[in-house]
């Protein structure tokens, strides 16, 4: 029994044309992604500690690594420049993570290093001879 001695009652049952797991509006669900609830952009991450440009099938996976100056770095994204077109070949994005207060204990950099990936088609990498990634302090890029 919980909480004292009573038993539960029988609840008449939900129509069976009812599926309450499934969501009955447009867009709502556990799972799907609505765009006017997106969080406002976070600054840009301390430094670029690594890019790399990797070929997958289809097109290609740019990951980069943010090093914060604190732990507690969270929403790690590389935010696209230029509406995520090239300019004169290069296409540029911004590695981008929101900080926690800045704690007091010094960390090694492993526990401060964080990685964003984003996956492009070959059609968007058409025309691009150069990837560039933005943080606060530094840049990297990675040339074809």
């Amino acid at each position: 029994m919980f909480g004292g001695a009573e038993r539960a009652q029988p609840a008449p049952a939900a129509s069976a044309e009812v599926n309450p797991l499934i969501p009955t509006t447009a867009g709502g669900g556990l799972f799907s992604f609505r765009r006017s609830a997106q969080l406002p952009d976070a600054p840009l991450a301390a430094q670029v500690a690594d890019l790399t440009v990797e070929r997958v099938p289809g097109g290609a996976l740019i990951r980069a690594t943010a090093l914060s100056d604190s732990v507690g770095a969270f929403r790690v994204s590389l935010a696209p420049l230029d509406n995520g077109r090239p300019v004169d070949g290069v296409l540029s994005y911004e590695l981008r993570a929101a900080v926690a207060p800045a704690g007091t204990v010094p960390m090694p950099e492993r526990a401060r290093s964080h990685v964003a990936a984003v996956r492009l088609s070959d059609a968007e990498l058409a025309g691009v001879r150069e990837i560039r990634v933005q943080a606060a302090r530094n840049a990297a890029t990675s040339r074809r």
